[in-house]
């Protein structure tokens, strides 16, 4: 076969899921099956029964991949043909000699798919036994079932289909139903499909595309290109309308890739493929619905006999199938749907020609169906925090307290004395004082200390003393803002001891505890008692001075803080200054006042935009504009010390922007697949990835109100240039595109 054309081959990607076929013949005359209708004819030389000898060696390949690749489950699907044919002896054989090889190895997930209807009591007792989901395949009502499951006959399979349906889901064999799968005839009204579907209490409905290639296309009884796509979207309607009663997968994947989430379907989306698919002869092949291609385009030349599945996995055309978005054609990497429909299956972009190397047969109605899901829900779905600030800040400290939680679940169980003495410190400064606990979690630079202690963990370097004791001062600092008579051990080093948010405190190194008076704090040790006031500065304590804020129109409405004493302050793309003389912090001060008056007098709206949610500033040494991308929490910017009156505004403007964004992207789904793709920018010499071209647009935007409004020549051209490119964009999430559509709108009130 023919693979598609662009990039390196992927790495091996383990199967996860295992098709067998344990009957290849079946008792139905679908004319729609892609099996016996359709190219492949190999099914004609194989044996009608999954022999004793395919079953054994299947069972030891299984667990030999399993094993290896250290898999905690794998999924095994029998399926036909008809694959209740086999008759219960060989289908207890089966289910025995797997459970066996996977005991202990690997989760064994075991389904079955079939037409029903041979599915009885007996049936159902054996899977019950071993745990064997259920699906079954119906088109919808009678007279829409009928048009293709039908007996060789003729007759109709509908009635006893429905039967087995019925006994599969009364409450005894419920935990086995796994839902219902029906191929689209657009001939069909999709309403009264649904509705018939519905009536019998799935847990889920899969909806499948006709199998059909360039060289045999699907029918279009009305000629047009989008027929499939328009009866999707009237059942979508209807779905939706009735409140969405039961999942559906192709529904589902819409969703769940239109908000930046993974592909839930092999016929959406880019996700590589994880299956192999078990001949009742013991070959190994692709997956099944490459039979609608042409004969032999599922094989691959391997069997259980001779080959590990690790074989297969390494086979081009498998590989090819695990490339993401370099896997498809240039024309599918060049839509804006490309993420959601994945190119469409990929049995369905066959031609003669170019073997798969193009956009699917269902190129128009995959690319109106994702768009008519989007237009529909995208309001809804798009993330709260793109649109209301309080919603974005809210994520934010449940973000910082989500890292707390997981460095603890990580420390706890290492039996660390002082870790667990200072966690339950900060668990009764929660129970006693909330808030103060709050302003000390949300001071950004936490934020840094989290992820950095979370990195050294993980990366599996000793955690020594250094998290249990900055837990310590954390909790030290809540107690001091609390005013809680709670006795805070820490331990002071040589360099002092930075209480965050408070100030940093210098002493004689040794253990000490903090304790919080009347009038300010003191520091007990064994030599005697110290007490300090809060704001006034001495040798022993600097305290984190406060830029006033709320004095006039030209001020930010709350104090910010200047940190120059914390010790994870150095996060910013430039180094930060050391502790600023009274002196300098005055000069500084006025200049901060000087560019906020600069901001406020020509761009009112997006001063007060930058100044909502800043709480801390921090002197940097160059007198560049430094780029804001470094790890902390929200709030904090980092200001060059040394620029002038307008860079200073500027860098406040573009710094907050641009910090603005990354907050947003570690809470909300802008993108997905960053970097698989690369983007023409106007600022940039070479193409970026989406996120680089977002995040300089959104500084952009706000760069040339600043600009012209001071007096400046500012074209919109570079911009609306890579604006109309994210429009495009594959990567970006509905979430994204607001984002984008908010950046217009902003941009079009300014001309």
């Amino acid at each position: 076969m023919e693979a598609t054309g662009a990039g390196p081959a992927a790495a091996l990607v383990p199967f996860r899921e295992f098709v067998v076929k344990v009957h290849s013949r079946c008792d139905l005359a679908c004319d729609h099956c892609y099996i016996y209708e359709h190219a492949d004819q190999s099914w004609r030389q194989r044996p009608a029964v999954i022999p004793e000898a395919v079953i054994e060696h299947l069972a030891e390949r299984l667990a030999q991949h399993a094993r290896a690749h250290a898999l905690p489950s794998v999924t095994v699907i029998l399926l036909g043909g008809e694959p209740l044919l086999a008759g219960p002896a060989r289908l207890r054989r089966l289910c025995e000699a797997l459970t066996r090889a996977l005991d202990g190895v690997a989760t064994l997930d075991l389904r079955i798919h079939t037409n029903g209807l041979r599915l009885d009591e007996a049936m159902l007792a054996l899977f019950t036994e071993y745990g064997v989901g259920v699906g079954v395949s119906l088109d919808g009502d009678r007279a829409a079932n009928d048009r293709h499951r039908r007996y060789a006959n003729g007759r109709s399979s509908h009635a006893r289909v429905l039967d087995a349906v019925r006994l599969l889901g009364e409450d005894r064999h419920r935990p086995l139903y796994q839902g219902l799968l029906c191929t689209i005839d657009v001939r069909n009204d999709p309403d009264a499909v649904l509705d018939a579907l519905l009536a019998l209490a799935p847990p889920r409905i899969d909806f499948l595309l006709p199998h059909a290639t360039w060289e045999a296309p699907p029918p279009r009884p009305d000629g047009r290109p989008d027929a499939y796509a328009r009866w999707l979207l009237r059942l979508f309607d209807r779905w939706d309308g009735l409140g969405r009663p039961v999942p559906v997968r192709l529904f589902d994947s819409l969703l769940s890739t239109l908000r930046g989430g993974p592909s839930l379907t092999e016929s959406l989306g880019l996700t590589p493929t994880d299956l192999v698919v078990v001949e009742t002869d013991g070959t190994l092949e692709q997956a099944d619905s490459l039979k609608t291609a042409h004969e032999g385009a599922a094989a691959t030349g391997f069997d259980v006999f001779r080959h590990a599945f690790d074989d297969v996995a390494a086979h081009p055309q498998i590989q090819a199938r695990q490339l993401g978005l370099a896997g498809v054609s240039a024309e599918c990497r060049a839509c804006p749907v490309v993420r959601s429909c994945g190119g469409g299956l990929y049995a369905h972009r066959y031609r003669s020609a170019n073997g798969f190397d193009n956009p699917s047969v269902y190129c128009t109605d995959l690319k109106v169906l994702v768009e008519g899901v989007e237009q529909r829900t995208a309001q809804a779905d798009v993330a709260p925090e793109v649109t209301d600030p309080a919603a974005l800040a809210a994520a934010q400290q449940e973000l910082t307290r989500v890292l707390l939680v997981r460095l603890h679940a990580e420390l706890s169980g290492r039996g660390d004395a002082d870790w667990q003495r200072a966690w339950g410190l900060v668990t009764a400064v929660e129970a006693a004082a909330p808030d103060a606990l709050a302003a000390v979690l949300d001071h950004p630079y936490t934020r840094t200390w989290l992820l950095a202690a979370l990195d050294a963990v993980r990366r599996g370097r000793p955690p020594g003393a250094e998290p249990a004791h900055r837990l310590s001062v954390l909790a030290a600092a809540a107690v001091l803002r609390g005013r809680l008579d709670l006795p805070a051990p820490v331990v002071l080093a040589g360099g002092g001891l930075y209480v965050p948010t408070l100030g940093l405190l210098r002493a004689d190194p040794g253990r000490a505890e903090l304790r919080a008076t009347a009038e300010g704090f003191s520091v007990r040790r064994a030599a005697g008692v110290r007490n300090f006031g809060p704001g006034g500065e001495s040798p022993d304590w600097q305290p984190v001075r406060v830029l006033a804020g709320g004095a006039g129109p030209d001020a930010p409405p709350v104090p910010l803080a200047l940190e120059d004493l914390d010790p994870d302050r150095g996060c910013f793309a430039l180094p930060p200054a050391p502790r600023l003389d009274p002196a300098g912090a005055e000069r500084w001060e006025r200049r901060l006042a000087e560019a906020w008056g600069l901001l406020y007098g020509t761009v009112p709206s997006l001063a007060r935009e930058t100044a909502a949610g800043l709480t801390t500033l921090t002197p940097l040494v160059d007198a560049g504009v430094p780029e804001q991308e470094a790890r902390r929490g929200p709030g904090a910017l980092g200001v060059p010390l040394g620029a002038d009156v307008r860079s200073t505004a500027l860098a406040l403007l573009t710094g907050r922007r641009r910090a603005r964004l990354r907050e947003l992207t570690e809470v909300a789904d802008l993108y997905a697949s960053d970097g698989e793709g690369l983007h023409p920018s106007p600022w940039c010499r070479e193409p970026v990835p989406v996120s680089r071209l977002l995040a300089d647009a959104h500084e952009a935007v706000a760069a040339r109100a600043f600009r012209r409004a001071a007096g400046g020549l500012c074209g919109t051209g570079g911009i609306e240039r890579a604006l109309d490119r994210l429009s495009g964009a594959a990567e970006l999430t509905v979430s994204g595109k607001e984002v984008v559509a908010a950046l217009r709108r902003e941009l079009g009130s300014e001309t």
